[in-house]
């Protein structure tokens, strides 16, 4: 059994003056860490930059505006199109994304099938996680 899940996922970065620039963005899940979802931002040459987003978030944002903080994730319509919005904020900045939402649902149907909702502890190893966090400290 595959125990990733990925994708290549068109979107859009909306720029001050509301005008939008096409974007490619990497998606990939993991059985290994249950709870997160990475995207990796295409922006010309450089290496991609890379978020992780709780999986429950972006979920949870196709039917209503969630998060605070950094993230913050709600559901729109772009010419007509149903997206979701992704806003990030960094030290470095602001950033509005537009997803458009089939292919990202068909990805997130993909992880739920992989490990599904409330069974993410299943695919933990705990013990190694709190060995982690204690060395870390």
């Amino acid at each position: 059994m595959n125990a990733t899940v990925s994708a290549e996922l068109g979107l859009r970065l909306v720029v001050p003056d509301r005008t939008t620039v096409p974007l490619l963005a990497g998606l990939s899940y993991t059985a290994e860490d249950p709870y997160a979802i990475r995207m990796a931002f295409h922006v010309g040459n450089d290496e991609p930059v890379e978020w992780i987003f709780a999986r429950e978030l972006l979920t949870v944002g196709i039917v209503r505006r969630v998060g605070d903080g950094d993230v913050q994730v709600w559901p729109a319509r772009s010419d007509g199109e149903r997206t979701l919005n992704i806003s990030l904020t960094s030290p470095f900045g602001q950033a509005l994304f537009e997803v458009p939402l089939p292919p990202l649902t068909e990805f997130l149907h993909r992880t739920y099938e992989l490990v599904s909702a409330g069974r993410e502890t299943d695919f933990m190893d705990l013990d190694e996680e709190l060995s982690n966090m204690l060395w870390s400290s």
